[in-house]
């Protein structure tokens, strides 16, 4: 009986180490470390890549400073909670950014030597490659033993009892948050003490956070809250008593006044359409030049195997409701829509035998990435309709309209996992995964959704 007490106290002093007052310190080096091996390793792959051996030295040194100082400017090294991958992902590329602008700058601006662009490359692409992964490692890590209970943060409720029971509903769904709830304190109970007493009863808690759930507190009782709070190292965090539902929210500060914006639908960073468009753009590039040859093939297997032209183009509705055209390798014979707009399906008599493997194996989208480099697409995204499905849609499905302020995408999560629509009902369904896309952008994924849409192509899951 007594070793089993002794372990149960050891347990649960594990659960309460902050292990995470370790972990910014270890991301930072081992990000520092994964620096220099792609370094080392870009180096093996280009080869002359320093002019001498001294410029090597100074170069190496150079890269090392740029990212000690960046890092410690964006605080890229520090993972947050709660644990977003896209906003862990966002700082690295940000960080990135402004690292290659420097070294590139202080190496061209002061000349000290000639660096070889394809070594800079191949660096920075195997750096973000590793780093992704390794960001993905921690994160799955952390989200395990949050769950099993340890790296816990303990928090302190105070206010508005709906608003505490919402909080802490939202807190159980989530375990790999790592909050612990060790007490909540109404406001009936806070109106019998002065404020010097109840800041005194709040604090002797040792809560790591402290939620105010009021719906209007007193200026001065939040201020003190804030002071003591930074004096104790206590976060402070204030929570509304709105329910966002589906609409998203933004805070913002006009002078001491914080404002919650809301919308219907998400707003992306400037950072993060830079980053999409500069993907698309590079993605596509690389997949014409290298497919080159399949391209031709294609083309001609196309062209002889039924009447007509190579190319297929129809109108689509893109981002902001504009039209353009969409572009396809045909698939079906000509005049194949003469009766009017008709979605596929299993058998279709419209398709040629040729167009049959290609519409599975989804290679008749491949002249799309023509339409990403326009820009009127994007590699992922919800797939685009015609105006006579849509109109019909929306009736269906009003959210429809939210996934308009996106570019359509080449391919979408709502056709990896849901396949192709051969009606309106399906087409409705098709949309709510489209919908959870548009809730949560990231790289990550993008990246998934890519990865899938390759298994589909290789296993003919097309239609």
């Amino acid at each position: 009986m007594k070793k089993y007490y002794i372990c149960a106290s050891l347990s649960l002093t594990l659960m309460n180490i902050r292990y995470s007052k370790l972990l910014p310190a270890i991301t930072f080096i081992s990000d520092l470390i994964l620096l220099n091996i792609c370094i080392q390793s870009a180096h093996l792959l280009v080869f002359n890549y320093f002019s001498n051996e001294i410029n090597s030295s100074v170069f190496l040194l150079l890269v090392n400073m740029a990212w000690i100082s960046i890092a410690s400017l964006t605080k890229n090294y520090i993972i947050q909670r709660p644990l977003v991958f896209s906003n862990s992902i966002n700082r690295i590329l940000s960080s990135l950014i402004y690292h290659s602008l420097a070294v590139l700058g202080v190496v061209y601006f002061f000349k000290l030597y000639e660096v070889s662009r394809w070594e800079m490359f191949f660096t920075y692409i195997l750096f973000l490659s590793l780093i992704v992964l390794q960001r993905a490692g921690i994160f799955f890590i952390l989200d395990y033993i949050r769950k099993k209970g340890y790296n816990r943060r303990h928090i302190l409720l105070i206010g508005d009892r709906n608003i505490a029971d919402r909080l802490r509903k939202t807190f159980y769904k989530h375990p790999e948050y790592g909050y612990h709830f060790i007490d909540f304190i109404p406001e009936e109970t806070i109106r019998d003490f002065p404020e010097e007493k109840l800041l005194e009863k709040l604090f002797e808690k040792r809560a790591d956070e402290i939620f105010i759930c009021y719906k209007s507190i007193e200026a001065s009782l939040l201020q003190k809250l804030v002071d003591k709070g930074d004096e104790s190292k206590v976060k402070i965090k204030v929570i509304s008593d709105l329910f966002l539902s589906n609409n998203f929210a933004n805070v913002i500060n006009y002078d001491n006044l914080p404002v919650i914006q809301l919308t219907s639908k998400p707003q992306l960073s400037l950072k993060i359409v830079i980053f999409k468009r500069s993907f698309d753009i590079i993605f596509s590039l690389v997949v014409m030049i290298i497919g080159a040859p399949v391209f031709m093939l294609l083309m001609i297997i196309t062209k002889l195997t039924s009447k007509g032209p190579v190319f297929y183009r129809q109108e689509r509705i893109g981002r902001n409701l504009k039209p353009f055209y969409i572009y396809k390798f045909r698939s079906m014979f000509v005049n194949s829509e003469a009766l009017g707009p008709q979605l596929s399906r299993d058998h279709d008599p419209r398709i040629t035998k040729w167009g049959s493997i290609i519409r599975k194996s989804r290679l008749d989208e491949l002249p799309q990435f023509w339409n990403v480099i326009k820009g009127d697409m994007s590699i992922v995204g919800p797939r685009p309709e015609r105006q006579f499905f849509i109109e019909q849609l929306v009736v269906k499905s009003p959210n429809y309209k939210k996934l308009f302020s996106l570019k359509p995408g080449l391919t979408s999560m709502g056709q990896v996992n849901y396949g192709y629509a051969e009606n309106l009902e399906q087409m409705r369904d098709r949309v709510r995964y489209d919908l959870v896309y548009l809730k949560n952008i990231s790289l990550n994924n993008d990246l998934n959704i890519i990865l899938k849409t390759l298994q589909v192509m290789v296993q003919l899951k097309g239609k």
